[in-house]
């Protein structure tokens, strides 16, 4: 049964990874693969428990409880991360909704081509740090169809904009969905992954985009407009799209001061923000009819949320947390450390495995494999594994650079995140294309991106 559950996970894995050859969504997978998995360990749990250090369930129903109670307790745990999602992404797409974005994009003009690669790639890179690298990316697609004429041009901005997001995403606490993960469980501190990861981050993207600005010649084609301004008919006044841009935004940002100040989870942060957001949107469309004021309203604007990805988070994370309490994942840190030696290795391996699958279930899994070090912890061990230890406390070494390593990894390949894959989908660029063009960019960038975070913790 032990190794039954290892089949059935990389059996739902390789139907995750190979979501566009199989036609069959990702999020299923991730669904069946978590039952299957918690279904075989509640089976075989009279046999498999007894195989951890830390079980004292032997037989029968204890183990079985045993099982149950602590599928209750990671679906706690998860249903932090789902629900701060859920809010996030609403949200966004309410700011959307009401083409709040407008207000940034309208104020591009440059039509040179290094310029606006370092324009788009910079506010593709603060942007995501605020909201996040999928959404993002999908806004700064749609923006770059209006500022570039000719798919194979855009190619290359859209090839950035990954890179932008991704690294944007890295340094933020509510940039990355990793990231995020990381700061809802206690790993990073929003202040301390902020200061730490910033100019890794930073080098990620300016690596590349130095490399690309000496190729880049010329000015970049303009769309031909497709309407005049008096035909276009705009669903909110220019109040409107501001005040939600700014209490959407705001509502974001404030998650951060929020935990600080109450130490409740983020998810409560982010859902009054989403509150205040709710009865604002309500109270300025009061008047309109039903039909102008239901696209406007969250009601309306929750249709658009990807439920499709809550759903793929919630069967991937509980899949991983199902070999957690097997004790799969001990065995897999215990190995990893002893072939690879040190964090840095560890952590750098599995940056560039995150262009290949997906970084989500990598984070999860680390976080179960290194579990969170206590200074308590550390005073009850002798100095040595003491040393290896602190490395695994709150804003620790590992964690700090397993949230730059899992969220600019996945650059490398265009699959390798939820920024390349949206973006793959959106101006259909082929994974050949990405591998010829942008993947050596991202890749110099991720490492130089390490090496400076390397350097600056050797120095600190």
């Amino acid at each position: 049964m032990y190794a039954l559950m290892a089949v059935v996970f990389i059996i739902g894995y390789l139907g995750i990874a190979l979501e566009h050859p199989l036609k069959i969504d990702k999020a299923a997978s991730a669904i069946v693969t978590a039952v299957l998995t918690w279904t075989v360990l509640v089976l075989g749990a009279e046999h498999i428990l007894p195989l951890m250090e830390s079980a004292t369930h032997g037989h029968g129903a204890n183990a079985t409880g045993t099982v149950v109670a602590e599928l209750r307790h990671h679906l706690g745990e998860i249903s932090e991360i789902l629900f701060f999602l859920l809010g996030a992404m609403t949200i966004v797409e309410l700011i959307d909704s009401h083409e709040g974005f407008k207000v940034i994009t309208d104020r591009i003009q440059t039509r040179k081509r290094v310029h606006l690669l370092w324009i788009v790639s910079l506010l593709t890179f603060f942007l995501s740090a605020v909201l996040d690298n999928l959404t993002t990316t999908i806004v700064m697609v749609s923006l770059l169809r209006k500022l570039v004429r000719g798919r194979p041009e855009r190619c290359l901005y859209v090839g950035m904009v990954v890179i932008a997001a991704n690294a944007g995403g890295a340094w933020s606490p509510i940039g990355d969905v990793t990231t995020t993960m990381l700061w809802i469980g206690s790993q990073i501190t929003a202040s301390g992954v902020i200061v730490s990861l910033f100019l890794p981050s930073l080098i990620c993207l300016l690596v590349p985009l130095l490399i690309l600005s000496f190729n880049l010649k010329g000015e970049a084609p303009r769309p031909r407009p497709l309407e005049t301004p008096e035909s276009r008919r705009d669903p909110t006044t220019a109040f409107e799209r501001n005040l939600v841009l700014g209490l959407g935004l705001g509502a974001l940002l404030f998650v951060p001061v929020f935990k600080t100040v109450t130490h409740l989870p983020p998810y409560m942060g982010i859902l009054l923000g989403l509150g205040v957001l709710w009865v604002a949107t309500e109270i300025i469309h009061r008047h309109k009819n039903a039909e102008d004021k239901h696209p406007l309203s969250v009601v309306g604007v929750l249709r658009k949320v990807d439920t499709p990805s809550v759903l793929f988070f919630l069967g991937i994370l509980l899949a991983v947390s199902s070999l957690a309490t097997a004790g799969h994942l001990t065995q897999v840190a215990t190995l990893l450390r002893e072939s690879l030696g040190n964090i840095y290795a560890i952590n750098y391996a599995i940056g560039l495995l995150s262009a290949v699958v997906d970084n989500v279930p990598l984070v999860a899994g680390a976080m179960k494999m290194y579990p969170l070090a206590s200074p308590e912890s550390l005073a009850a061990v002798t100095s040595v594994e003491g040393t290896w230890l602190s490395q695994f406390v709150t804003d620790g070494t590992f964690w700090e650079l397993l949230a730059f390593c899992a969220g600019t990894g996945g650059s490398s390949l265009i699959i390798g995140s939820a920024a390349g894959v949206a973006a793959m989908g959106m101006e259909r660029i082929s994974f050949i294309w990405y591998l010829k063009r942008i993947t050596l960019l991202a890749f110099l960038g991720y490492t130089a991106g390490a090496a400076t975070y390397i350097v600056l913790h050797a120095l600190s």
